[in-house]
């Protein structure tokens, strides 16, 4: 079964001086300011689009990896994964990293890292993200 989510953005003004608040509509969890200064410098209580898609993005991989492991028979006891999206005015977004940390009963280093590369390879977020180059830090705790 499909779903869709909904976020909305009501913006005020040009670019650089302008504001907007984003909406999230679908769960109502709230409604977050943004603006170009909080996304080209200093983020001064503003979220911005990258750090929607960071959080976005940490937690379809902490999904992926979890179903991954716990189909392969190493459920995790515990993912902790941050997600830093890199963002260069005049070029957009230049890069993800995602780093991980797991505590997974009965799995070695290696095995982790390769669930974490195939979780990164397969999660819908990083295949929609394709565009950008997306590395990863993968460690068992």
């Amino acid at each position: 079964m499909a779903t869709t989510r909904t976020a909305n953005t009501a913006w005020e003004g040009e670019l650089l001086n302008g504001k907007g608040l984003v909406t999230f509509a679908s769960s109502g969890i709230g409604e977050f300011p943004v603006s170009w200064p909080s996304r080209a410098e200093q983020a001064n209580g503003k979220t911005s689009p990258e750090e929607l898609i960071a959080g976005a993005h940490s937690a379809c991989f902490s999904m992926a990896l979890s179903h991954g492991l716990t189909g392969a028979g190493t459920p995790p006891t515990k993912l902790e994964t941050r997600a830093d999206v890199t963002f260069q005015p005049g070029e957009g977004i230049t890069g993800i990293h995602l780093t991980v940390v797991g505590t997974v009963p009965g799995l070695d280093e290696a095995g982790f890292l390769k669930a974490a590369e195939d979780a990164k390879a397969n999660c819908p977020v990083s295949q929609a993200l394709t565009g950008t180059t997306i590395t990863l830090s993968a460690s068992l705790a």
